[in-house]
């Protein structure tokens, strides 16, 4: 089968296609054909060699993919071939092996899409939808009625969080780079749109809350906005850092004039039941059409260098999946 393997660390150039031996499942195992793979920023990470998870080389990258089952192993009894599923890396917290035609998950990891759910969709639950709703609800603590401030709404996690923080209650304010993503993030159900590139949009968010500021705000590169958050968030409030690529100068008194909590997020140190509770709630929210992933960019499985370049650039829109 033809799979995207890496050996040796690096940047995207270190990626090739290569024809690889196809995969079996074993005993409680389950085979699927893959037809769509999620890319994310996490994958760039991992591939750079000095993330959290270092993997064995050579590998394949990918953890997200949604697909067909093909075959199962003795003892699986959840799912069957000819089922669409997806797997993720919110269930086993695997993050390899999906730029490719085909990949081999534990029966345990492997959930069956709602048949109104398309492949390229379920590529984008196990990272992104799962980050945005663990950021939200695990780690934000968020509630019905509070404001939510979205820095950087535009991509995979944040038009996640869009919808499921309007979902459940909340008055969402969401910045974006582009003129192309603040109507995406209007589009998905934000209250308001900022434009995170201009010079008064702090004003603007503030303007927003009647002065008081947001009680929570999620960071996606805090590198950059921390400081600003730190400034923006109401008394008492909750920054949680879900993305972040370097460090970044702050006044620590500001979180003790306001009392604040600055909490970080790495989906894998959730418990397994936590990320099931997650997952069944995002099912739910598929099959009543609450929650409908935004594709932005759907590229052939021989451009994942490609696609490691292009998740990493300003001005994000949506998801970026690979089609083998």
């Amino acid at each position: 089968m033809k799979a995207i393997q890496a050996h040796k660390f690096g940047g995207p150039e270190v990626l090739q296609l290569d024809e690889i031996d196809a995969p079996a499942a074993g005993a409680g195992e389950v085979l699927i054909d893959i037809k769509a793979a999620g890319v994310n920023p996490a994958d760039t990470y991992m591939l750079g060699g000095a993330y959290a998870i270092v993997p064995d080389l050579p590998y394949t990258p990918g953890g997200d993919a949604a697909g067909v089952v093909s075959a199962v192993g003795a003892g699986v009894t959840s799912c069957k071939p000819g089922d669409r599923v997806f797997v993720g890396t919110v269930m086993g917290f695997n993050m390899s092996g999906c730029y490719a035609e085909q990949v081999v998950r534990p029966a345990a990891d492997v959930v069956v899409l709602p048949d109104n759910v398309e492949f390229a969709a379920g590529a984008a639950l196990g990272v992104p939808y799962a980050t945005a709703h663990y950021g939200l609800f695990a780690r934000g603590t968020a509630v019905a009625g509070e404001t939510v401030f979205i820095h950087g709404a535009s991509g995979a996690v944040g038009t996640a969080a869009i919808q499921l923080a309007r979902r459940a209650g909340l008055t969402v304010i969401g910045s974006g780079g582009t003129e192309r993503g603040r109507q995406l993030i209007l589009d998905q159900g934000a209250n308001h749109a900022v434009d995170h590139t201009t010079e008064g949009y702090i004003d603007q968010v503030r303007e927003l809350t009647n002065g008081a500021g947001p009680e929570l705000i999620l960071e996606m590169l805090a590198n950059v906005n921390l400081a600003t958050d730190l400034e923006l968030i109401a008394k008492y409030g909750r920054i949680i850092i879900i993305g972040n690529r370097g460090e970044v100068t702050i006044n620590p008194r500001m979180t003790m004039m306001k009392e604040l909590d600055v909490r970080g997020l790495a989906l894998f140190n959730g418990s397994r039941s936590e990320m099931e509770k997650i997952t069944a709630d995002l099912l739910s929210g598929l099959a009543d059409g609450s929650l409908n992933p935004v594709i932005g960019t759907e590229m052939a499985l021989a451009d994942a260098a490609e696609s490691h370049r292009a998740v990493m650039k300003p001005g994000a829109y949506g998801k970026i999946v690979l089609i083998p």
